[in-house]
Parts: structure tokens; sequence; C-alpha cells
């Protein structure tokens, strides 16, 4: 089932999320629909709280990249209750844009690399490492549970620009190709 995206402004976007215990959601059908949310709008990312669920749950999906990222083309993941517990010091910066602030996009700052703990979608416990375009897929998603968006990582300068746009988003002032909800 495609569910609406939740847009900037939405209350869930900006709260924190909780753990989930096994058994206490279906998470198999869950994830089917998340898939399928994020097939339909076109995206790489999909976290629980860009469908209005105050939980650690994000998806990733770059097999649309592949042309231009090979190391992405069978990156197709789900990530239950993460913690990213490493990240490089080195960093790189490249434009981003999110499901959940349609017509944005701005270069944001992240490491290189990092680690992240996780749990898989049959809750068994993972630790991975990835760098370049996965890491910063990850690390994008992984924002979003911690009620976080990627505009809160741009500089102060680039902030005021999109402050306009962002304004308009929060008051319904835009349309997506995608089912969404202001």
């Amino acid at each position: 089932m495609i569910l609406p995206i939740y847009l900037y402004g939405q209350p869930a976007l900006r709260k924190p999320t909780e753990d989930i215990e096994p058994g206490e959601l279906d998470i198999k059908t869950l994830l089917s629909d998340m898939q399928e949310t994020l097939t339909n709008a076109e995206g790489c990312g999909l976290a629980a709280p860009q469908i209005g669920l105050s939980k650690r749950l994000f998806i990733v999906d770059g097999t649309e990249l592949g042309e231009d990222y090979p190391d992405c083309v069978d990156f197709r993941q789900a990530f239950i209750n993460p913690e990213i517990i490493e990240e490089s010091e080195e960093t790189v910066s490249y434009s981003e844009g999110c499901l959940s602030l349609p017509g944005i996009s701005e270069n944001v700052v992240r490491p290189e690399t990092i680690t992240i703990r996780y749990q898989d979608p049959d809750f068994n416990w993972k630790e991975e490492t990835f760098t370049g375009f996965k890491a910063r897929i990850v690390q994008h998603e992984y924002d979003h549970l911690e009620g976080h968006v990627f505009t809160d990582r741009i500089s102060p300068i680039r902030r005021q620009f999109v402050k306009g746009k962002l304004t308009n988003i929060a008051k319904g002032k835009t349309t997506a190709r995608y089912r969404y909800k202001h």
C-alpha cells in the first residue's frame, strides 16, 4: 500500500523516535508498504517518521542510482533500531534532497565513512561500515530518526536562502508527484 509522505512542518518529522520491539509491529507488511511508497516516490530512502511513525526504522534503495554509483546497484536494505557507532573524520560535500522537502536541494557535508549497528527485519543484530554514497543515504535517513532534516546541516546563510521555501512547504503551498500529507 502506498502511504502518504509527511512534508516539512509535520510534527512527526521533528520528534525523536523510539525503538521497535520484536512483535510490536507487523514489520514485514510495514517494510513492504514503505518500499512501495519509496518506489512510487522515486526516492532512495524513507524513514518511519516520514510516514508519521515515530519508530527507529528506515529503508534504503539505491538500485536506481547504480549507473552513477555502481556500489549502490544492489543496495536495498532495512535498518531497525540503528545506531551510528563510528564516523570518519574525512568529510565530503554533496547536494541532497528529501521527499519531505520537495523542490529543495542543498550541499550537505557529511562523514565519508560510517559504521552502523542495527537489526535486520528478523531482529538479528548486524554491524556494517558504509562509505561514499551509501554512507550518505544511511546518514540522511538516520537523521530523520533523530528528528532532523538535511537543511539542519547546511550553513546559516544557505538556511536563510531556503527559509521561504520551507515556510511554503509547511503552509501547504507546494506539490509533489507522490502522495503526501501537509
